[in-house]
């Protein structure tokens, strides 16, 4: 069963609950040393009762978070590079897409371990955005090209496939599910990051918002499936590097590379407040709470993997530092809050030579000690 909602927590009291938690580590057995499996991108499914990781040396594996010896995981294999984003479907539990620098978007069902369809995008992809009705996903090439490709999905998400999965039809019990690359659409300038906003398509408002940081500092909100733009928000003084719409829609975040993170009002586009963690650098992920109430960033430079400051949203105070063990030459490549309670987790760099850290995943909250 997954976990029950709980009930908010106040600003007042986050450090104290949060603090008690327990944190969980998750070894995974082909990290050979450190620096050998840098985490770069972690992912919860809907229900959060799993978790994905995906790995520099292209392991991709699914963890069970209550169950956190590797024997409880899955390993995913296919990909012949770095893993570089997963994403799970959000109105499909058990679907997984994954990226990679190999030019493949792969679509998995974690519970067969079968991969259902690989697409080659024709060149190295990096960032991947579902769209809140599952219907597509765009993918982002390191040439600054976003290609979206459409899921079509009967009713029932019960994935039966052979093994090879090398066509882009998996068949399921009432149909077959089409993943169909469309049309490329090449940027005229350094594209970083990109997500949709939570609006489902209607017959009165069809179109939906598709939101692509960019290396000018600015962040362009365009409309799919046409990708005109509607808006540019000047949102940093350098590069935009990450971003991630709160949970209810009030605010988008946008992580710079100048070290700070811009909360925008949705309503209004204007930026209410900027936050900055005091470790400093390049924010490369950023993560809200599932009441949208807090707010971390994750930097993978050296220096930064000493502490994961958390944020409250409304306020921009610095509300708690997890201590997250690691040396100062580490960082923190991937932040990812569960979906209905304050679990956070993340990865971590090599703390160095000889160290016994590999960048494993770790979940703050899964190995107990309070309520939350």
């Amino acid at each position: 069963m997954a976990p029950p909602r709980r009930n908010l927590l106040p600003k007042e009291r986050f450090a104290f609950a949060f603090g008690s938690l327990k944190t969980q580590n998750y070894h995974d057995p082909i990290a050979r040393g450190p620096g050998s499996h840098t985490i770069r991108t972690i992912a919860w499914n809907p229900t959060g009762q799993l978790i994905a990781t995906g790995s520099a040396d292209r392991t991709l594996r699914i963890w069970n978070p209550e169950r956190p010896a590797a024997r409880y995981s899955t390993e995913l294999r296919g990909h012949s590079a770095g893993i570089e984003k997963v994403l799970f479907n959000p109105v499909r539990d058990s679907e997984l897409a994954s990226c990679s620098s190999d030019g493949t978007v792969r679509f998995w069902d974690v519970r067969s371990k079968t991969c259902v369809s690989r697409l080659d995008v024709g060149g190295e992809a990096f960032t991947l955005s579902w769209s809140a009705d599952g219907s597509v996903i765009v993918v982002g090439r390191k040439d600054d090209t976003l290609i979206p490709i459409s899921i079509e999905s009967p009713s029932s998400p019960n994935i039966l496939t052979d093994a090879n999965a090398s066509s882009t039809q998996s068949q399921t019990r009432s149909g077959p599910v089409t993943y169909s690359a469309l049309e490329a659409h090449p940027q005229p300038i350094q594209t970083n990051a990109t997500t949709f906003s939570h609006h489902i398509s209607t017959p009165t408002s069809p179109d939906l918002q598709l939101f692509a940081t960019t290396g000018e500092g600015t962040v362009k909100i365009m409309s799919y499936p046409s990708f005109d733009i509607l808006h540019t928000l000047h949102a940093h003084t350098s590069a935009c590097l990450s971003i991630a719409p709160a949970p209810t829609g009030r605010y988008l975040a946008v992580g710079g590379s100048d070290a700070l993170i811009s909360l925008w009002d949705t309503t209004e586009w204007i930026c209410r407040r900027t936050v900055s963690s005091n470790n400093g650098g390049a924010v490369r992920g950023v993560s809200w709470s599932f009441d949208g109430r807090f707010i971390c960033g994750a930097c993978d430079e050296p220096g930064c993997g000493t502490g994961l400051e958390i944020f409250h949203a409304e306020t921009g105070e610095s509300v708690y530092t997890v201590p997250t063990g690691a040396s100062s030459n580490a960082g923190i490549p991937a932040v990812a809050w569960h979906p209905s309670r304050y679990w956070l987790a993340y990865s971590t760099t090599a703390d160095g030579p000889g160290s016994a850290g590999a960048g494993g995943l770790k979940i703050v909250g899964a190995a107990g000690g309070g309520s939350l």
